[in-house]
């Protein structure tokens, strides 16, 4: 399959149903299809689809309404343009995308794409992130953690292992992608050790195979740690994947009832999902007063206007049920602390922005990624205006499997604040260390050892915080996924 995608964070939206918005609620370009004869359908939904809801339709040129006279079929001109790629997805980032655009993206397959945004893919279940050797081309692999039950966790290889080379060739700049991210399902990492703060083959092989529709729960730990006086609930929490939802307010109630007086968020291998999602956790975090505003989105200026025309509620609130009515189970926190690195992005980055109007949010660890626009996953389905449902898969074009993930808009708080475009800072940096990647959950692990330390005001196993192999991760496995850095919603304010 193409996977194209964008190595940051991106927020996807996700679900429409066609009682929301419809054709005749919303002025869409004439949709009539050039004539199919000329091979261009794809790119006519990609054009139609940009042209009212892509976030910079009005910086880019040929999305303007008035670029051609007509998109209707028998417009020489629109056709012509559209037959000015042969690739749809050259066609996407040469003539439809914002230069200034990191986020958006295209896939040959919304199957896949969709089934990337509910955490299953194709994978051996190592995650894992890469760095450079510095004054040099080659590429250091290191083990984040391995996802249950799969191909990876029946074998000899558990976070902090570190490889070198993939089938006997030494990974570098140039062939990392084709030989980790290639299309063979099975490969051998070379392992290394470190010595003198350097990375040395070990001669250890480990062999991996992906897997078909492995799902990943993406709460990966939750414990209640005791110590100096405290009860601390440590969450490491790596997606927010909607179908856990029920599953995450239930380790919200365990928290509760265990007496957990504070909350370690590690959110640093997370690289976002759904909107609503981070709306839900950060209601468990902090409070369920469904007054109070949790986010404000913005749109282009042209379906920005439509809804203040109609004076439609752009806001979201925090929850006091889940999806499925549970009532949330929230520790009502007046300070949480969260664990980041670069990995961490978008609706990671939401919830710290969200939060941050009504409590005081102590981050630990690297900067965030940078990412504070939101995207819609888009198909060939033009009586619902473009938009995804898994209602209406029978409705999409069946001879047009490709979907588009453009930006639709930006993510405000509560104080209108979203210009955090360079990542968030955090309040305590500390990188992380390949030379000491300790278990997570582990009391000495460096970044959760500084969350205890401010927690507690005491030393703990772990007191000293110098790094002596910092890490510039480049890249990760959860990157070269169609999810990538997504962050979606599941809904879309009505339009009446």
């Amino acid at each position: 399959m193409l996977n194209y995608f964008k190595t940051g964070i991106f927020l996807s939206l996700f679900l429409l149903s066609s009682s929301c918005v419809t054709e005749d609620d919303i002025y869409l370009p004439d949709t009539v299809e050039p004539n199919p004869e000329a091979g261009v359908h794809v790119q006519d939904f990609m054009w139609k689809a940009m042209n009212f809801w892509y976030f910079w339709q009005a910086d880019v040129e040929n999305l303007a309404d008035n670029r051609f006279p007509s998109t209707s079929e028998g417009s020489d001109l629109y056709t012509e343009f559209l037959l000015s790629e042969n690739d749809p997805g050259t066609f996407f980032k040469n003539k439809l995308q914002y230069s200034e655009d990191r986020f958006s993206f295209f896939n040959d397959d919304y199957v896949e794409l969709t089934q990337s945004l509910s955490g299953i893919s194709k994978s051996n279940g190592m995650e894992f992130g890469l760095v450079r050797i510095p004054d040099s081309d080659q590429i250091v692999g290191y083990v984040r953690y391995i996802i249950p039950n799969s191909d990876a966790s029946t074998k000899a290889i558990d976070r902090g292992a570190i490889f070198t080379g993939v089938n006997g060739t030494t990974l570098t700049d140039s062939n990392y992608q084709g030989l980790l991210f290639g299309n063979s399902d099975t490969y051998i990492l070379n392992m290394a050790t470190i010595v003198d703060n350097r990375p040395v083959p070990s001669g250890e092989e480990v062999m991996l195979t992906k897997q078909e529709n492995l799902q990943e729960n993406p709460i990966f730990i939750d414990e209640i740690i005791e110590t100096n006086g405290k009860k601390i609930g440590y969450l490491v929490y790596n997606g927010f994947t909607n179908e856990f939802d029920e599953q995450l307010n239930d380790v919200f109630g365990r928290f509760k009832t265990g007496g957990v007086t504070d909350l370690v968020l590690d959110m640093r291998y997370n690289p976002g999902g759904s909107v609503n999602t981070a709306r839900l956790l950060s209601s468990m975090i902090y409070g369920t007063n469904t007054k109070e505003v949790f986010l404000k989105a913005r749109y282009n200026a042209k379906y920005q206007q439509i809804l203040e025309d109609q004076k439609t509620d752009v806001q979201e609130y925090f929850a006091d049920k889940t999806g499925k009515g549970t009532p949330i189970n929230t520790l009502e926190l007046s300070k949480v602390y969260v664990l980041t690195t670069q990995g961490s992005a978008s609706a990671s980055e939401l919830v710290i922005n969200g939060l941050e109007p009504y409590m005081d949010v102590v981050q630990i660890g690297e900067k965030t990624r940078g990412k504070n626009e939101f995207s819609v996953t888009m198909v060939d389905d033009r009586e619902n205006n473009y938009l995804y449902s898994p209602k209406r898969v029978s409705k999409i074009k069946s001879d047009n499997r490709w979907a588009i993930q453009p930006l639709l808009g930006r993510n405000e708080n509560a104080d209108g604040f979203s210009d955090y475009t360079a990542g968030l800072q955090p309040d305590f940096p500390l990188k992380e260390d390949l030379s000491n990647l300790s278990d997570l959950g582990d009391l000495s692990e460096p970044l959760l050892a500084k969350a205890i330390q401010e927690i507690t005001g005491a030393a703990t196993a772990k007191t000293d915080f110098s790094v002596a192999l910092p890490m510039e991760t480049i890249t990760s496995s959860k990157m070269h996924t169609p999810m990538g850095d997504t962050m979606y919603v599941t809904d879309l304010p009505v339009i009446k």
